[in-house]
């Protein structure tokens, strides 16, 4: 599925920051910000989007699209958007389980037969690789709160991590689906399901239930049931041609390391399934359209996507007390203070963490640079658009939550 041209979709009612509770001199400060990072070669560009209490309030385009070719940014520009894919994919699963279609209590295996019987890794004192039977098999909760036991292979160096098939995308391009299934049923999880949290192919796994329970691909359910409803024309799973002419281009070496970089749609590969973790592309003003029905309990102008009570649900913490939360010790240190909801990070408390925010607001990232949250307390909507996929992301988010609450009025 393919981006299409469509300039007709109703947009979100633009307004002046005043009227939204901004102040534009201070945005001002929010945009210089981010210009020092182009200016010092940390990231080629960006798009910033800001959204309270549902309207449009600030929509600025940064820097370079295209590094190499010296092509401005602009507000249409379309980026990989990596993890930021995951939420879309797990609201599909909430949209099932409002329909009846499955329990967020059901094994995996109830609809992949193929993941049945998972087993647990465990390391022997020489350090070799053992595998023991799980003592319970990982369920559609697991796998939309990362507690599943499932990883990526570069989130360590074990001999477990190495027997998983890289990340989402670059799975998605080396293995058919039933060859990935089967690579990854072979895979250890890294411990019993529902007691730790860690980050892997868990949504990817989703976005196959997805699949199974409609009878469709997951890109043609995502069209249906989100995006068309949404009017998020510049979202999919591919580029066509037209939409590769906006297309936001990363650096060609990372300038951190000095080596080669590259974003799996400038790639230009062949990738053979859909990726529910990761292989979606969009713009900031068709992910603020997705955000806008977030953070107003489901629905949007006149269709509703999700039940009220069913976004509460997701943005809810479900890490117990009894669950092992790794989300600062292995994602991102400024995540202290976070819990983690169905397909989000949510904050505990005002406090704890390093970064800007309120109770209750929840967001997520991806890996080549972009970034969203919502804060429900101050009816607040953010995306940061950008193909930054080096090491300076983390140092984007920090900034632009930090940009964007110095700027808030009232």
């Amino acid at each position: 599925m393919a981006i299409e041209d469509n300039d007709n979709m109703a947009a979100l009612t633009e307004v002046a920051p005043a009227d939204a509770g901004l102040s534009a001199e201070r945005l001002d400060v929010l945009k210089a910000m981010f210009q020092r990072e182009i200016d010092a070669k940390r990231m080629p560009g960006c798009v910033i989007g800001i959204a309270r209490g549902g309207q449009l309030a600030w929509l600025e385009a940064l820097g370079a699209r295209d590094p190499k070719a010296g092509e401005a940014m602009t507000t249409d520009c379309v980026f990989s958007i990596a993890s930021m894919t995951k939420l879309m994919t797990s609201v599909a699963i909430m949209q099932q389980f409002e329909e009846g279609k499955l329990l967020l209590g059901d094994p995996v295996e109830k609809f992949l037969p193929e993941l049945a019987n998972l087993k647990v890794a465990e390391f022997a004192a020489d350090g070799s690789l053992m595998m023991r039977p799980a003592r319970r098999q990982p369920t559609v909760q697991d796998l939309l709160r990362h507690t599943s036991g499932l990883t990526y292979q570069n989130r360590g160096t074990t001999t477990a991590h190495a027997r998983y098939p890289g990340s989402s995308m670059s799975a998605s391009e080396a293995l058919k689906k039933s060859e990935f299934l089967t690579t990854l049923a072979d895979c250890p999880l890294l411990f019993d399901p529902g007691t730790k949290w860690e980050y892997g192919f868990s949504t990817d796994v989703l976005g196959f239930i997805v699949e199974a329970v409609a009878g469709k691909a997951l890109g043609d359910v995502l069209k249906e049931k989100l995006w068309q409803p949404l009017g998020m024309v510049d979202t999919a799973f591919e580029l066509s041609d037209a939409a590769k002419k906006r297309y936001a281009h990363a650096f060609e070496r990372d300038p951190t390391t000095g080596e080669p970089q590259s974003i799996a749609h400038a790639r230009g590969g062949k990738r053979h399934w859909q990726s529910g973790g990761g292989g979606a592309v969009s713009t900031a003003r068709d992910y603020l359209r997705f955000l806008h029905m977030m953070a107003s309990y489901g629905s949007f102008e006149d269709t509703r996507v999700l039940g009220r009570k069913t976004v509460e649900l997701m943005t809810a913490d479900h890490l117990a007390p009894g669950i092992e939360n790794r989300i600062a010790d292995t994602m991102d240190a400024a995540a202290e203070g976070y819990g983690f909801g169905l397909g989000v990070a949510v904050r505990r408390e005002d406090g704890i963490s390093a970064m800007a925010g309120s109770a209750g607001d929840y967001y997520w990232s991806g890996v080549y640079g972009t970034y969203f949250w919502i804060d429900p307390m101050e009816d607040l909507t953010v995306v940061l658009m950008a193909a930054t996929p080096g090491p300076y992301r983390l140092r984007m988010r920090q900034l632009v939550r930090a940009g964007v609450y110095q700027a808030i009025e009232d």
